[in-house]
């Protein structure tokens, strides 16, 4: 069994990496972490465009922070990335991987041969005994082989690539859920990940282009705002409900405009996933990611969808060793969601 193994998150503007010792148990250790900022650019829309700037960066951290793993789990999440429900026939799961190729063309928007598959089940399908219904998962190679590519780059072994939706349920997936069905969201960058789980397991997923970096952009544009000053207002002003001056008044209707498009996506995510299923009644949303932060997000989110929302802690299922801050963890914790998620994915 793996003894320890370090889980990467390699974001758009940041790289955030933990590492875990037993990771199979019901309490591994989290022994350290670390994140460190990446240039603009390097990474985009959640594809590493510049492996060597992205290996470069990860030599730095392994040299600072002295991770002893070098076998690293790896997240990826983006638009070259397809989910879709699929029902096959059953068989092994290694059988049904071998046969996509003959089911899942039509699905895919560049040919076969070019796309990297996979086959995540869920359960029987109840109108065919016969069958299996479960979750289509296909990325473009280029999308993925990049960021192998940077890890390798940077003397650092690949043991697995890993879904990125699919280590958010992980990580937070509430475990007294009492058989309903559960939202799990993570706000990043550059991408907002929607994943409906129900008993840890998947049951739906959706990548929504849009995230915290497109509020910053759009106060920037509109009120003249170099990126610092755009990012501070955000994070100070978000969704008030009062303001103090006329230019406070034109900060927030831009925040409302734009976040209002994210929350409308999410809510009209949550709806089509009700429809088609109403034998899975929804129980609650788990918010993670540093849009979500976004003060009056999660009481917005709630009154759209009528849902009960919570913020998600990771770390409920980690134990952790003496040298690390409880303080400094807790204040970074929706960061290190994603790394977590993967290292726990290891183990399975």
């Amino acid at each position: 069994m793996v003894k320890r193994i370090t889980g990467i998150d390699i974001g758009s503007t940041s790289i955030r990496v933990v590492e875990v010792e037993n990771p199979g148990r019901a309490n591994p250790s989290l022994i350290r972490h670390a994140s460190a900022p990446i240039p603009r650019g390097a990474v985009v829309r959640g594809e590493v465009v510049e492996p060597n700037t992205v290996a470069a960066c990860l030599r730095q951290l392994w040299s600072t922070q002295r991770f002893s793993s070098k076998r690293v789990v790896l997240g990826v999440g983006n638009q070259r990335v397809l989910v879709r429900d699929l029902s096959v026939t059953g068989a092994p799961r290694e059988q049904i991987r071998e046969s996509l190729p003959f089911h899942v063309q039509d699905l895919l928007p560049v040919p076969v041969s070019e796309a990297l598959l996979d086959f995540y089940p869920i359960g029987p399908n109840p109108a065919n005994p016969t069958e299996v219904n479960g979750l289509l998962v296909a990325a473009v190679k280029d999308a993925v082989l990049g960021t192998v590519r940077a890890v390798e780059s940077a003397g650092l072994n690949t043991a697995e690539v890993d879904l990125i939706p699919f280590a958010l349920s992980r990580a937070l997936a509430p475990a007294d859920s009492g058989g309903a069905a559960n939202v799990v969201i993570e706000v990043g960058a550059t991408a907002t990940t929607v994943v409906i789980e129900r008993g840890g397991i998947p049951q739906f997923v959706r990548i929504i282009p849009a995230g915290g970096d497109d509020l910053t952009r759009a106060l920037g544009s509109e009120l003249s705002l170099e990126e610092p000053e755009a990012e501070s207002l955000k994070r100070t002003l978000g969704l008030a409900k009062t303001v103090e001056s006329p230019d406070q008044q034109r900060v927030v209707e831009i925040i409302y405009r734009v976040t209002g498009e994210l929350l409308t996506s999410i809510r009209n995510t949550v709806t089509f996933f009700v429809n088609t299923r109403p034998d899975q009644p929804i129980g609650r949303v788990v918010l993670s990611g540093g849009g979500a932060q976004l003060p009056g997000f999660a009481a917005a989110l709630a009154e759209m969808t009528r849902l009960e929302v919570t913020v998600g802690d990771p770390l409920g299922r980690f134990t952790l060793t003496r040298k690390l801050s409880a303080a400094k963890l807790a204040a970074e914790r929706s960061q290190l969601t994603i790394a977590l998620g993967l290292v726990l994915g290891s183990a399975a």
